[in-house]
């Protein structure tokens, strides 16, 4: 099982390079990103959006690229366009977001006649390694699935549920999160927890032990849940924290990474390839981490 983002690396590294398609590449973060994972050996890198503005931001890092590693748009909604097109084409592996909005990026991937949609729903999985923690824990869905309602989130606790299984979890276990740990009508995240409980018993979630509703509190700590007469299989061991709603879970992941030290990696699954989705303001090292975990999906 994995237990450290460094291990994300090592396993990448013991498989060819992944061709990565970069969508608005011309930015000095995302270049000393793709740099770095180029030299790991992880990736062979596409990178797309003005020509001119590329060469200039890797010779700023002292990058010296060929012309082959750069594919020339216009604008950013090209880029992702053109992204996602050298995936379908078979080109490229990975879509990795660059320096545009996420909507911009989203867009291109759901497009219906050209995106990467398949017949699963996509979802965003955070994966981190906190200080304080004993294993990685993964957040589900902080980047895409703005208010999802009790299918969506089936789907959306399966897809983490199979991305922890790949990273070696043979039986994840889930917390599904709310603000108290009582069924209240009045808090429809107690009622979606509870159904997701419900579902995993019954086979509609497999592969995992799920439970909820979870405050946070309880969920990471067994202690807390033992003071709260709370009985619970996955609490102060839990693998995967299922969020209320995109608020909750972008909320919670920062807070984790700004204010825990957490390290972080990231991608987007359920489409027909991995999407690299981080935040512009992300180092990049949680570039590499997650262009190191959407290779180990390839």
């Amino acid at each position: 099982m994995i237990t450290r983002l460094q291990e994300l690396i090592e396993l990448a590294q013991q498989k060819p390079p992944t061709r990565v398609a970069v969508a608005a590449a011309a930015h000095k973060l995302v270049l000393q990103s793709v740099q770095q994972a180029v030299e790991l050996g992880l990736i062979v890198p596409l990178l797309i959006g003005r020509a001119d503005d590329i060469r200039a931001e890797a010779a700023a890092i002292g990058w010296e690229l060929r012309d082959e590693q750069i594919v020339p748009t216009t604008t950013n909604k090209a880029s992702a366009t053109v992204a996602v097109d050298l995936v379908r084409n078979g080109a490229a592996d990975i879509v990795m977001k660059g320096y545009l909005h996420t909507d911009e990026m989203l867009r291109a991937v759901l497009d219906h006649q050209t995106g990467l949609r398949t017949d699963r729903l996509l979802s965003h999985v955070f994966v981190l390694e906190v200080p304080t923690y004993h294993k990685l824990l993964l957040i589900t869905d902080a980047a895409i699935n703005i208010n999802p309602d009790i299918p969506q989130k089936a789907a959306i606790t399966q897809n983490a549920v199979d991305l922890a299984r790949k990273l070696g979890v043979e039986c994840p276990k889930v917390a599904a999160l709310s603000s108290v740990e009582t069924i209240n009508p009045n808090i429809p995240s107690t009622v979606h927890a509870a159904c997701l409980s419900k579902m995993a018993e019954r086979g509609q979630i497999r592969g995992a032990i799920v439970d909820g509703p979870l405050a946070f509190d309880n969920a990471i700590s067994a202690a807390a849940a033992r003071d709260k007469g709370i009985n619970s299989p996955v609490a102060g061991d839990v693998d995967i924290v299922v969020v209320p709603d995109l608020d909750a879970g972008n909320i919670l992941s920062k807070n984790l990474e700004y204010l825990a030290s957490a390290k972080m990696a990231g991608v987007v699954i359920g489409a027909a390839a991995p999407v690299v989705l981080t935040s512009r303001s992300d180092p990049p090292r949680a570039r590499v981490y997650s262009l190191a975990l959407a290779s180990l999906l390839c």
